[in-house]
């Protein structure tokens, strides 16, 4: 993939972004640790940079969809999440909680320019023949980021105390900005007043541009079980983040080796996205979508089973579930999103998969200070609720009938 199209560039900007994003949770996630000493309030805070996506996530599709230069407003938005990520991670312990616990909700609204809003503006970049190795290299600055943020945080809050991470972080966010403000402008659609172009004037309001968005999901169904599949998998997904410092205190010692966990959940997916690129013929990526959770729900068991042994084997199967089903959830939205409505699919999808993973937190805090392997359990439940969703949406129109 040559950069002469932008899209070298396009990688390093994402990759940075989403390193610093994937470091910015785990920090926090210790962080509150650290500071509170509880894991309730450390979850909470997770959950809060999260949940608010389900609200930012669709206003800035729309946005994206109707602005002439959306990389500029890429750029704004990682200005302003990396700004209120040091704010936050500055209030704790010098404010009461519930401060930064809201200066964390209103940074996840800027939380999907790092996934979804980035990754709608793949095809600009690359024709159709090769958007399909796009999109998996795209994935796989997921999973690189996924490797090297958590480690990072760990070695962060070991080495320079738990504050520290939370500040590299939103550096590495901000170092994404010129990447941002690279990307191509939008095309020009003539006769569309959808978007608001020279003439400033949308032909629909906000709350009809949000409806559209969602609509096209809802009426899709390879979207619609591809979304309920991923949200509900990602619901068990928050259960693990917020169980791995834990499950490291009891297997390995130290609660700030969760964070090398995640690395190891990183690397596998990693590695598994690797092996499958390599495939002379690739699987479909819906049956990819849902094969992944019970391959989860299985990685859930085994960390609840309490030996250090059968929990490194978890964290590996984890990852080579999760990474295949990322890569295949933007394979899914690649194919089935009308081009006028990219922006609304990618973002309201990926908030909608951040909601979930806060649900998932927030549950995973509170029941892991009573039970590590309730929580964990509750977890795997999730993932099994996530193959029903697809079962009970399998068939009816893709693409060709919705657009």
């Amino acid at each position: 993939m040559g950069g002469r199209d932008g899209t070298g560039l396009y990688l390093a900007g994402a990759a940075v972004a989403r390193t610093g994003d994937e470091m910015s949770g785990p920090a926090l996630l210790l962080a509150g640790l650290a500071v509170t000493g509880s894991a309730a309030t450390a979850s909470s805070l997770l959950a809060a940079l999260t949940v608010s996506a389900a609200v930012g996530g669709p206003v800035l599709g729309v946005l994206l969809d109707r602005v002439a230069a959306p990389g500029r407003l890429l750029a704004g938005a990682l200005a302003g999440y990396a700004s209120v990520l040091v704010v936050v991670v500055g209030g704790l312990g010098r404010v009461p909680v519930m401060v930064p616990v809201l200066l964390a909700v209103a940074a996840g609204l800027l939380g999907p320019a790092l996934s979804g809003g980035w990754t709608a503006q793949l095809p600009r970049l690359v024709g159709r023949a090769a958007l399909p190795r796009a999109t998996a290299l795209d994935a796989m600055t997921f999973n690189v980021a996924s490797l090297v943020g958590p480690a990072l945080a760990g070695v962060a809050a070991g080495v320079f105390g738990a504050r520290a991470g939370v500040v590299v972080a939103a550096a590495l966010i901000c170092l994404a900005v010129p990447s941002a403000l690279a990307l191509p402008p939008a095309p020009a659609r003539p006769g569309n007043g959808e978007r608001a172009g020279a003439a400033g004037r949308p032909a629909e309001s906000l709350g009809s541009a949000l409806t559209a968005g969602l609509g096209a999901i809802v009426r899709n169904r390879p979207l619609a079980r591809t979304t309920a599949t991923s949200v509900l998998s990602s619901v068990g997904a928050g259960v693990l983040v917020v169980c791995c410092p834990p499950l490291a205190a009891r297997d390995f010692g130290a609660a700030d080796r969760g964070a090398l966990l995640l690395s190891v959940v990183a690397a596998a997916a990693l590695a598994a996205n690797a092996v499958l690129a390599r495939l002379p013929r690739q699987p479909r990526p819906d049956t990819v979508v849902w094969c992944a959770a019970p391959a989860l729900a299985s990685a859930l068991l085994l960390a609840a089973a309490g030996r250090p042994l059968l929990l490194a084997v978890a964290v590996v199967l984890a990852g080579v579930a999760e990474g295949p089903q990322l890569t295949a959830v933007f394979a899914v939205r690649h194919r089935e999103a009308p081009e006028r409505l990219r922006g609304r699919v990618f973002t309201i999808g990926a908030s909608l998969k951040m909601t979930g993973f806060a649900l998932g937190a927030a549950l995973a805090g509170p029941l892991a200070e009573r039970s590590l392997p309730g929580a964990l359990l509750t977890g795997a439940a999730a993932q099994m609720l996530a193959v029903l969703a697809f079962a009970s949406l399998r068939g009816g129109p893709g693409r060709a009938a919705s657009v």
